[in-house]
């Protein structure tokens, strides 16, 4: 027996609730009618696609980076759940820069009892990050057991498995930043130099501003000639695959010091053995960067300069520069601050200083308490941080 004992022209239309043709064929020609409320639909539809493309890619790199982490923890023998923190911060230092991480200790790096609790309360994690000598490879050599006792001394440093070398320092980065990664659960992490003044209190308050944003890539962004000429600084030798001859950088940070979200150093970490090194460092990060869903943050309070500035008062002598450079012969001679110093009493005491034609603080460490003196945030700030 058919399904219809009449044709489907010939059914009572009124037998189907709510099927009133008349009514849907006015909804039918309202739509045809309301471009903008289809475009609205589409537009909402698209939002909700990308929104959970976002969700999807956030999940694939948690996945990636905890599996990274496993890998990591299964090779140490260890499987302890990861330290939260606020944020990591690596110092750059080498095997001969011993005075300049004591002019930092007595300075701006908390120690001993101190720095585990800034630790503990803030989540603020500072590290001097070093590799091993090329000595070590053969059970360890002179430099290697001095900074051994240093470490015993201290602890605080982040020991990388990498061999030192002033031409390995992309190396250095990618395995710092996976080191890190695999030792703390942070929202960022930074690396800086250890010839840099830091006031770590500024550098929280700064870095809170971009908690909830996913993808952040932070410091003084910066652009210059790609150098093809053999012998000279910063000489870029794939200086071709950048154009032709002539041409800038990419903008990123510059070296001396930048931060990145969790989710950037995951994925330097997760994609570590593929990513390509180039001469210069902070290079090399940003070109890791320039092809990702990144947000460029250029924070010009982390390239405050140390040496004197335009800045001047008609008034004795008050700086320590100015004692320093006899700048201020008379009471009434002019006194010319260093840019950190008359931002910081402006009331915006930067996060970083350091002189642009040392790529650090020249001699920093004759230097580094007295620019701390001038440029330093107080204490109260550093502990007053709410991270």
């Amino acid at each position: 027996m058919p399904l219809l004992s009449a044709p489907i022209s010939t059914v009572d239309k009124t037998s189907a609730p709510g099927c009133d043709d008349s009514r849907v064929s006015k909804g039918l020609a309202g739509e045809r009618h309301d471009p903008k409320g289809i475009m609205s639909e589409v537009s909402k539809t698209h939002h909700a696609i990308r929104s959970l493309d976002k969700t999807v890619s956030s999940l694939e790199m948690e996945l990636a980076v905890e599996r990274a982490r496993s890998g990591v923890a299964g090779a140490a023998g260890s499987s302890k759940a990861l330290q939260k923190a606020f944020v990591v911060i690596g110092i750059n230092t080498a095997f001969s820069s011993k005075k300049r991480r004591d002019s930092l200790r007595e300075t701006l790096v908390p120690s001993g009892e101190k720095l585990r609790r800034l630790e503990k309360e803030k989540g603020i994690v500072v590290r001097f990050v070093i590799g091993r000598s090329g000595a070590a490879e053969g059970g360890g050599g002179a430099a290697d057991r001095a900074l051994d006792a240093e470490e015993a001394e201290h602890k605080d440093f982040l020991r990388l498995d990498h061999v030192e070398g002033y031409h390995e320092l992309s190396s250095k980065t990618r395995i710092y930043f996976a080191t890190a990664v695999a030792t703390w659960d942070a929202d960022f992490y930074v690396k800086v130099d250890d010839d840099v003044h830091l006031n770590l209190g500024m550098l929280a308050t700064r870095l809170a501003k971009y908690r909830a944003r996913p993808r952040v890539y932070v410091g003084c962004m910066k652009s210059g000639p790609v150098l093809s000429q053999r012998g000279v600084k910063y000489h870029e030798p794939e200086y071709w695959k950048f154009g032709d001859v002539g041409n800038k950088y990419f903008r990123h940070a510059t070296g001396q010091i930048y931060a990145v979200s969790k989710d950037l150093a995951a994925y330097i970490s997760v994609n570590q053995p593929i990513l390509h090194r180039f001469a210069n460092e902070d290079v090399s990060v940003g070109a890791w960067l320039i092809g990702l869903e990144v947000e460029h943050v250029d924070d010009r309070s982390m390239c405050c300069a140390t040496p004197p500035g335009p800045y001047a008062e008609p008034r004795a002598c008050r700086s320590l520069f100015a004692h320093a450079m006899r700048a201020c012969l008379t009471g009434t001679t002019a006194v010319r601050f260093a840019d950190c110093e008359w931002k910081k009493r402006a009331g915006n005491v930067c996060v970083a200083s350091f002189d642009w034609s040392c790529s650090g603080v020249c001699r920093s460490v004759d230097r580094m308490k007295l620019i701390h003196d001038a440029c330093g945030e107080d204490q109260a700030a550093l502990w007053g941080v709410a991270t």
